[in-house]
């Protein structure tokens, strides 16, 4: 489905043109053309593809999708993939794919699965017409650049879930609490790698536009793109560093598990130990024989419930103070 489609000079907009007149604005030097395609079908690329004279495994691989993160040069154009990452109403991540065809006076942008369009991003680059008059370069920074913005806000979210796991650990009092801490955890370090899976690879590609052999169709722009690139080194070490805080979280949480259990155990023991003497006594006493020391003592049986009660008073006073009740 065609979004937009317009022609530029001088960094202002000239008009809003048809698809069939894109070639003749492409073949005129001081213009470049604009096109934004959302869930393309195989003529519609087809079409692209003879109005902008793309390379035909760039579209094959626009056309087929589900591509790794890259940027690869073909002759004096580019063709780039980025990934994006959204969050639907369950919490769970959505991935879209944005690919984009970059020629000197071209820009072809070509969207699947990603709800959020970009078209502040074209009105950012209509607003600042001084840059914009770097054409298509420009417009490949802006789409990189608001890319990776999109995935900050979802790193910041799982930095809180992240905090908020962590007091769970130490809070929780039962082993049910302890389970769903350790399914919440695994959860959360899946969508991290999941994350990792689909950014990581951005910043090798978007290092190809930062310095070595650059790009002819990206010359000029290199400190722009280093600022994308630093952006990413960010999350991407953001990243590594939560899926480690996770892994440690797994294991103190795994920790605080043997610990209320060795918690649990001392108490069983302890009362136990608080049940056996007087069990000890009545059982020896219980016995039946007729020349059990003090069995016919008129105190006795006062006196055998006044020793279970000091031996139990003196062992709960030791355990409570060890920390066992």
């Amino acid at each position: 489905m065609l979004i937009n489609c317009a022609a530029y000079q001088d960094g202002r907009k000239l008009a809003d043109i048809d698809v069939d007149s894109i070639s003749d604005y492409v073949a005129r030097p001081e213009c470049f053309v604009w096109v934004a395609l959302k869930d393309p079908g195989p003529g519609e690329l087809a079409v692209m593809k003879k109005e902008f004279t793309l390379h035909e495994l760039a579209i094959e691989d626009a056309q087929n999708g589900h591509q790794r993160p890259k940027i690869e040069e073909y002759g004096e154009s580019l063709f780039a993939v980025m990934h994006t990452v959204e969050v639907d109403e369950q919490g769970e991540l959505v991935l879209g794919e944005v690919d984009v065809f970059v020629g000197r006076n071209y820009v072809l942008s070509v969207r699947r699965g990603t709800r959020t369009g970009f078209q502040n991003v074209r009105a950012r680059c209509e607003r600042e017409p001084r840059l914009l008059k770097e054409g298509s370069a420009f417009v490949l920074y802006a789409l990189l650049d608001d890319v990776v913005d999109r995935y900050f806000p979802i790193v910041e979210a799982m930095n809180t879930e992240i905090e908020a796991l962590e007091d769970r650990i130490f809070e929780r009092n039962d082993s049910a609490a302890a389970r769903a801490v350790i399914q919440d955890l695994y959860s959360l370090k899946r969508r991290l790698v999941i994350l990792q899976h689909h950014i990581s690879p951005l910043l090798e590609a978007v290092g190809k536009l930062t310095g070595g052999r650059i790009p002819s169709v990206c010359q000029g722009m290199q400190a722009y793109f280093r600022d994308v690139y630093d952006h990413l080194e960010r999350i991407v070490r953001t990243i590594d560093g939560r899926r480690e805080m996770v892994v440690t979280a797994v294991q103190i949480n795994l920790g605080m598990i043997s610990l209320t259990e060795s918690e649990v155990t001392k108490r069983l023991g302890s009362f136990a130990a608080l049940f056996a003497v007087p069990t000890m006594i009545a059982g020896i006493y219980g016995m039946n024989f007729q020349n059990i020391p003090e069995l016919h003592f008129r105190f006795g049986y006062p006196l055998c419930l006044g020793i279970m009660l000091l031996v139990d008073l003196i062992l709960f006073r030791r355990f409570r103070k060890a920390g066992w009740l």
